[in-house]
């Protein structure tokens, strides 16, 4: 549970004074990489002892996956009233811990459900509802990344929702620079923008554009091949986010915007692609495409191969799809809904099938 041990550290310091982006902690010599305002929610973890916030992580973390296959069940459209939602709720979050991406989040202490849970919870609820965006700006002001779903809701039209999204981001950046101001400094300053803290891109643990690029050219660094890419992927997965949005399935816009910012961020590590939990739900109808890609989520190719030191960067052409999993699972996504979306547009009609759905009828 490294990641764990480096929030404790990062509370620890705020609640002693010293420099929350100043220190490594377990033998990885992990440092930390959000901003201030997640160091000062990770106080509490501070206070406890080792042992018992572990088992308080586990059992956040276990309680969460049950809210995240909840809500997921919700973005797929499966009746709140259904008899068998209960079970189907138990069943799912135990077979979700078979997925790479839980597993990791749960062995590292990772905090991705959150996450992924505050985004879901707010897109889940009626537009114009009160307070609606603030949830996916704390997010963002926690660690960054859900930054793509603010731009999900301004491009999408949920203007109100989405100013509420970069109001609740701004709070969070002038809390920790009240609180922290030296260190907000250095953060958004200069550490923001230091990938090489965070990690090496190349290695297989990151699953993003960068880093399959990266292994694919053989080079540490993409450079600016990774950029362009980057650039037109983000426009792209934004524009059919966008697209399928309009055309009445506010579900799969949610998703392809997650997809889209897990592609494009210079590290998307393997347990970031808790949204591949979503991502199932609302496959659960297509029996083939969902076995396909829970095969991709539970197969762990990335790790079969020969990635000690620098081997990475050696793998040959054959070896690469193995190493880059999710990305390419994650093009194939966008590239499928595009497509649909192309079709529906020439039949002039409303993309595939409707979806009876509390959730996006109220989205």
């Amino acid at each position: 549970m490294a990641d764990l041990f480096v929030y404790r550290a990062e509370g620890a310091a705020v609640l002693s004074g010293d420099d929350p982006y100043g220190f490594t902690v377990t033998r990885w010599d992990l440092p930390a990489t959000y901003p201030p305002f997640a160091a000062i929610l990770f106080v509490p973890a501070a206070l406890a002892p080792p042992a018992v916030l572990k088992v308080c992580a586990v059992a956040a973390n276990l309680a969460l996956l049950v809210l995240l296959v909840r809500l997921s069940l919700d973005l797929a459209g499966v009746p709140r009233a259904h008899p068998l939602r209960p079970a189907a709720i138990c069943a799912g979050a135990a077979l979700a811990l078979w997925l790479e991406p839980v597993f990791q989040t749960l062995i590292f202490g990772q905090i991705n459900l959150v996450l992924a849970c505050l985004v879901l919870w707010d897109a889940g609820r009626p537009d114009g509802a009160r307070g609606k965006g603030l949830a996916t700006g704390l997010a963002a002001g926690i660690k960054i990344t859900p930054a793509v779903f603010v731009l999900f809701l301004l491009v999408t039209g949920r203007r109100r929702a989405g100013l509420a999204a970069l109001a609740a981001f701004a709070g969070s950046v002038l809390a920790g620079a009240l609180a922290l101001p030296a260190a907000s400094h250095a953060y958004w300053t200069g550490l923001l923008f230091d990938t090489g803290r965070v990690g090496k891109v190349w290695i297989v643990d990151n699953q993003s554009l960068h880093g399959l690029m990266g292994r694919l050219l053989h080079r540490p660094d993409a450079g600016a091949a990774g950029t362009v890419a980057a650039v037109l992927v983000v426009i792209a997965g934004l524009a059919v986010a966008r697209r399928v949005t309009l055309r009445g399935r506010p579900e799969w816009g949610l998703l392809c915007a997650a997809l889209t910012g897990l592609l494009v961020s210079p590290i998307s590590w393997s347990h970031h692609w808790v949204w591949c939990v979503p991502l199932l739900a609302l496959l659960s109808r297509r029996r083939a495409v969902l076995a396909a890609v829970a095969v991709v989520f539970t197969a762990r190719s990335m790790w079969l191969l020969p990635h000690r030191g620098d081997l990475d960067l050696r793998l040959p052409w054959w070896q690469q799809p193995l190493a880059a999993p999710y990305p390419l699972l994650g093009l194939a996504v966008l590239a499928a809904v595009a497509a649909r979306q192309w079709r529906a547009h020439r039949r002039g009609g409303r993309d595939g099938v409707a979806v009876a759905s509390r959730w996006s009828s109220r989205s």
